[in-house]
């Protein structure tokens, strides 16, 4: 069931289904997640069966401020206490050092947990909401509301066509970033990115005057973090990474009887009357406009029904990363 998330009664009865330890699609501005709280291990439980997610395979936990920090993190490093206060409420994760007590069941028995206060408005009304109950639901667990793997959602329909009208969903319209958040490690003493995103490197160094180092700086105790397999992010057809040159090679070599392709471009194409099975779109020239609209473009992909998809390489730069980053693990899937 899809409720009008802009509407206090939906976001009340949200709460109220959290609090009774059922599932919710919640709005983010990262993507819709699948949502339970934090604290309630038979509810986190629902998350990881409904999605087909490893058990190992942490949750981040969604609060409302910075002040539910002290109910999941036994500590917070200067530098992460900048970065909180950069960027918080925003699209950044922060892994701290975990309460013995808290959010066991969403950390992948791990001793540390990852936080994030969205700024989603209508998340923030529900995670508000949640804390003005009796009893609080003081953090809410959220991946992305997609069977595991899958193409990350950023409309409430999306979320519906994975989970079915059984799954309440606060419709919050499409995601303003549209891909999931900046996972920074902060459990070794300097910051480390485990998960690009909106939130460049640069930005973080400008944050806190740390440059962030890349997980293969640093690679031994790494946390496990979310959306950092390999293979993830994947639609139904096979994703190829390929530059600008690579891609109009592989189209010279079309026939009529060759795959069904959707190719997703930035630089100009000369399409041969030979490629009758490719239909191209092109890639905004910017990456946030890029993150916004990349999942959708994906499952619009799988909808023309593509049998392959090709996909020309961003740029190499410290904004295009986090977009880089799932498109590699899409490809990767295949």
């Amino acid at each position: 069931m899809i409720l009008d998330g802009k509407l206090d009664a939906s976001v009340q009865a949200a709460a109220a289904a959290l609090q009774a330890g059922q599932l919710l699609g919640l709005p983010t501005e990262t993507v819709y997640g699948l949502a339970a709280g934090s604290d309630n291990d038979a509810a986190v439980a629902q998350i990881f069966a409904a999605k087909g997610r490893p058990a190992n395979h942490p949750l981040i936990v969604h609060v409302a401020d910075s002040t539910a920090i002290t109910r999941y993190a036994k500590e917070v490093p200067l530098f992460a206490q900048q970065l909180i206060d950069a960027f918080w409420p925003g699209p950044l994760t922060l892994i701290l050092p975990r309460l013995p007590h808290a959010a066991k069941a969403s950390t992948g028995g791990q001793d540390s947990v990852g936080l994030r206060c969205p700024s989603h408005p209508v998340a923030h009304a529900v995670l508000k909401a949640c804390q003005s109950l009796n009893p609080p639901v003081w953090g809410v667990s959220a991946p992305s509301a997609n069977k595991f793997g899958r193409v990350s959602p950023t409309t409430a329909a999306h979320v519906a066509s994975e989970f079915g009208d059984d799954l309440l969903v606060l419709d919050g319209g499409a995601c303003e970033v549209g891909i999931e958040s900046t996972i920074v490690d902060c459990t070794r003493g300097v910051p480390v990115l485990l998960r690009p995103g909106a939130i460049t490197r640069d930005d973080i160094e400008r944050a806190c005057g740390l440059r962030p180092l890349s997980k293969e700086e640093l690679p031994a105790h790494t946390p496990r973090a979310s959306g950092t397999l390999l293979a993830h992010y994947a639609p139904n057809a096979k994703v190829r990474l390929m530059d600008a040159a690579q891609l109009q090679a592989a189209l010279n070599t079309l026939t009529a009887d060759s795959p069904r392709l959707a190719l997703y471009h930035r630089s100009p194409l000369a399409v041969p009357a030979s490629a009758s099975s490719a239909s191209l779109h092109a890639m905004p020239s910017d990456a946030l406009a890029t993150a916004r609209v990349l999942f959708g473009q994906l499952r619009d992909f799988d909808e023309l029904g593509a049998q392959q998809i090709w996909i020309e390489t961003p740029p190499a730069s410290a904004d295009w990363e986090g977009v880089c980053d799932r498109l590699q693990r899409a490809a990767a899937a295949g």
